[in-house]
């Protein structure tokens, strides 16, 4: 098990907020996955930028790095796809 690092008073928080950012990230990808949202909708990348900032948030407070990490670089790289915008001839059709 891994230690709390910082606020080790608000653990019960940092669990709620997991299930949170969690909820979100998977919301979007089964959305995606299902065709209701397109991978480059806002709501969908609101959706990674608030799941994966609330997941960072949890692992940085339970010292997990890499998860920090990786959560980290999702929710920017989320960031950067919803401030550039999308030019939807460049991107070739699904099958």
């Amino acid at each position: 098990m891994t230690a709390t690092i910082f606020l080790p008073g608000y653990a019960g928080m940092s669990s709620a907020m997991a299930y949170i950012g969690m909820l979100f990230i998977l919301s979007a990808f089964v959305f995606e996955t299902r065709g209701r949202l397109d991978s480059h909708a806002p709501v969908y990348l609101w959706m990674m930028i608030v799941g994966s900032a609330l997941l960072a948030i949890r692992a940085a407070h339970m010292g997990e790095w890499a998860f920090l990490i990786l959560e980290a670089v999702w929710c920017l790289a989320a960031t950067v796809g919803l401030l550039r915008p999308h030019h939807p001839a460049a991107v070739e059709p699904r099958p």
